[in-house]
């Protein structure tokens, strides 16, 4: 006879693992849950006072190999709260507020402990984004995942009133590229990342360079929400376009809110690239093409603005302790022969 357990699902594991998180998923919920933990589906009954025309604006992501650094550095507080942030800053780019996030945590061995280090992350970065987790799925597949493996994705979804959805459509030549610092690499250029840092120092190690940081600290900083400083652009009416940059880099990430017609023009110089970016081209003697194509460099959020609202944007952003720098424009497309 062959038990579940034995063929490697403890369902106990699983169990126990819900009744830890219960109290930190609970603590994220919303005015507009109306289901609790358990329940076959999760209820959301949205406030749509003052919306004209209420739209559903929804993302889904992953975390990528930077999954490979925290199991590395045996960390997992971490990369809950980078997989909230991308998928909330994703849809606030395009305008709306989070409303509820749900998850999906699968793994070779569940281990409680781990469980619960990744869930609280989600329910930190959930609370602090004041959206609802509202449900998840956890899943023990040991013949799917190796050990020690595990993967996430998760999906928000917000609202916007129709009217002021953020398109980019207005975005012409004479707009400004204001520049938000992001907190690392973020969650995108991990792959490149590992295979370079990692042929040289272990995670435990703290290179002159990251400036008393070790390489696993440097790699796990969390992916940092833009919420605040977009709902506030959104909400003043100045911003024309948002962009998140993620992979793909500022020219790829740029693109997807410049109409044609238009092409952003990017000032690399205008800003010092944290450390780690450095670390990584030297190191891993990487083409300066590539390093734009697939790091953030420095900057994780652009919004292009009217030049004329430019110091406008500028000191409401600074009044909100962000540093907002201008490393751009928008430039009429060269017409091709």
């Amino acid at each position: 006879m062959t038990t579940y357990k034995e063929a490697g699902v403890d369902v106990e594991a699983g169990e126990e693992t819900v009744d830890r998180i219960r109290s930190s998923v609970q603590d994220t919920f919303t005015p507009g849950v109306l289901a609790d933990i358990g329940a076959f589906g999760s209820l959301f009954e949205p406030d749509l006072e003052g919306m004209d025309a209420p739209v559903l604006v929804s993302s889904i992501d992953g975390v990528g190999t930077k999954l490979k650094v925290a199991s590395r550095a045996g960390r997992y507080d971490t990369v809950g709260q980078d997989l909230v942030n991308h998928c909330v800053n994703d849809v606030a780019a395009c305008g709306a507020r989070p409303l509820y996030f749900l998850d999906y945590y699968g793994v070779g061995t569940l281990e409680p402990d781990t469980a619960e280090a990744v869930v609280g992350g989600f329910a930190t970065a959930c609370d602090e984004n004041e959206c609802a987790l509202v449900g998840g799925e956890i899943a023990e597949m040991p013949d799917v995942y190796g050990e020690g493996d595990f993967d996430l994705v998760g999906t928000v979804v917000g609202l916007v009133d129709k009217g002021k959805i953020v398109t980019g459509e207005e975005v012409g030549p004479g707009d400004v590229l204001l520049g938000l610092p992001s907190t690392g690499i973020h969650t995108n250029g991990y792959t490149l990342a590992r295979s370079v840092l990692f042929d040289a120092y272990t995670v435990n190690d703290c290179p002159s360079e990251l400036g008393g940081r070790s390489v696993g600290e440097a790699l796990l900083r969390v992916h940092r929400s833009y919420l605040r400083p977009i709902r506030s652009l959104v909400e003043s009416g100045l911003a024309k376009g948002l962009a998140h940059i993620t992979g793909g880099g500022l020219p790829n990430n740029l693109g997807r809110v410049v109409p044609e017609g238009s092409t952003a023009v990017v000032d690399y110089d205008a800003w010092d690239r944290p450390s780690i970016f450095s670390l990584i081209q030297e190191l891993g003697d990487v083409p300066e093409a590539d390093m734009r194509q697939t790091f953030n460099l420095g900057v994780g959020l652009v919004a292009v603005v009217r030049a004329d609202d430019a110091p406008d944007a500028v000191g409401q952003l600074k009044s909100m302790g962000e540093s907002p720098i201008r490393i751009g424009r928008i430039e009429a497309a060269a017409e091709s022969s």
